[in-house]
């Protein structure tokens, strides 16, 4: 692929990442400090997202693969977005947010497959060039978070605002990428075409069911991460949280070169048990860090991230690459996805929202103060037991796929949180 086009690629997927990480990272903090919104309906306005996770398939399948060519659908969606970000950003009670909120993620996260797609197809080797092109997009969300830490928006609007300033640069720049047709349009449109049965059969193989149930269940406590770290961090008065926070995907690019070694000596179960463990460990940092002699408690939650997303997300899909024959490979990956941040992220938004507003106390001028140590001691045990169900019924110890994982083709997730 020429360098031309690599750069133009790269500049897609900074500005597609770049867009997310503005306003996701903060958005429980502008809602509890401006709106002053209860703590269940900002689980459940970070539960859009995972709304907007489980429905992306079937608009991939049933219509962008159908019937639209990929750059014209970028542009269309971005720029609903723009408007649906903007809008959003001017609303001050919670129903209003929350439907634009949702429609927006509903437009948003098949773009995250679209970009993936776009991508491909501009390839003569997928496997060895589209890393390079797709780590722009966690140094895109990583600049999101150093702007707006750095400005001190968190408590305000002004991140959307900027996001919605994003998506539209981004619906323009999608107008001036290669054209890219839709493959599929003499298929016939199905349901099965979209989530094959043959991919569902694979989850009567007992490794893979304790995979997709334990994937399941780990996703529900690590939306209190994406929700409310954010919130905890300026109420323990860190400055420039946002900022901070930018240090888990800087963490996830440096874990990611050590997988390839870590799989040969490890192997996928414990691969995939160091990632849980490394989730107990992080919500326990939290629950004893503090923001004076204790950050470096702090600190250490924030860089685990790198060791709970690449040993866990990338490791469970070279598992499933292993795993399904050629022909499902895709469909196997997708309905992962659909299981991990569709599902239990979006159970995961409901009890996050219940947990952190069980044990939120209002003081003084309305204020509401969080007794983060049994929130997040609370998440620990949770993921914790994951940990333990995973330990005792995942009886597949042998490397997967450790060919591609010494040559570093590793797959990369179609929906990351960056």
């Amino acid at each position: 692929m020429k360098i031309q086009m690599t750069v133009r690629l790269s500049a897609m997927m900074f500005l597609e990442y770049f867009i997310w990480g503005a306003w996701y990272v903060t958005l429980g903090t502008w809602l509890t400090n401006s709106l002053h919104l209860s703590d269940q309906q900002i689980g459940w306005a970070a539960g859009t997202t995972a709304v907007g996770a489980i429905l992306a398939p079937f608009f991939i399948g049933l219509i962008a693969d159908q019937y639209f060519a990929a750059q014209r659908l970028l542009a269309a969606l971005h720029f609903a977005g723009a408007v649906l970000l903007f809008l959003a950003a001017r609303q001050v009670a919670f129903a209003p947010l929350y439907g634009l909120l949702l429609v927006y993620c509903l437009c948003f996260m098949p773009t995250l497959a679209l970009t993936n797609s776009l991508a491909f197809r501009q390839m003569r080797q997928p496997e060895n060039e589209f890393g390079n092109i797709r780590v722009l997009g966690t140094i895109g969300w990583i600049v999101a978070g150093l702007l707006v830490g750095g400005l001190r928006l968190e408590s305000t609007a002004i991140p959307m605002q900027i996001a919605a300033a994003g998506s539209l640069g981004m619906a323009l720049y999608c107008l001036t990428l290669p054209d890219t047709p839709p493959l599929a349009i003499s298929q016939k449109v199905s349901l099965r075409s979209v989530v094959p049965i043959e991919a569902v059969k694979l989850l009567a193989q007992r490794s893979m069911a304790v995979f997709a149930i334990a994937s399941l269940l780990i996703c529900i406590p690590l939306q209190f991460y994406y929700a409310f770290t954010n919130l905890f961090l300026n109420q323990e008065q860190v400055r420039n949280a946002a900022g901070k926070m930018s240090g888990g995907q800087m963490s996830e690019l440096f874990f990611m070169l050590l997988i390839p070694r870590f799989f040969r000596r490890l192997g996928v179960k414990y691969m995939l048990a160091t990632a849980m463990l490394a989730w107990v460990v992080r919500y326990v940092f939290f629950a004893f860090g503090g923001s004076e002699h204790l950050m470096w408690m702090l600190w250490g939650g924030i860089l685990l991230h790198g060791v709970c997303y690449d040993f866990f997300f990338v490791t469970g899909q070279i598992y499933i690459d292993s795993k399904a024959p050629a022909n499902l490979r895709a469909a196997a990956q997708g309905l992962i996805t659909l299981i991990t941040y569709g599902l239990g992220m979006l159970v995961g938004s409901w009890l996050s929202g219940a947990a952190v507003d069980h044990y939120a106390h209002p003081v003084v001028s309305g204020v509401v103060e969080h007794n983060w140590h049994a929130i997040w001691l609370f998440s620990a045990i949770c993921s914790g037991a994951v940990l333990v169900f995973f330990l005792l019924f995942f009886r597949e110890t042998n490397s997967a796929a450790p060919s591609r994982v010494e040559s570093r083709e590793i797959p990369v997730l179609e929906t990351p949180l960056a």
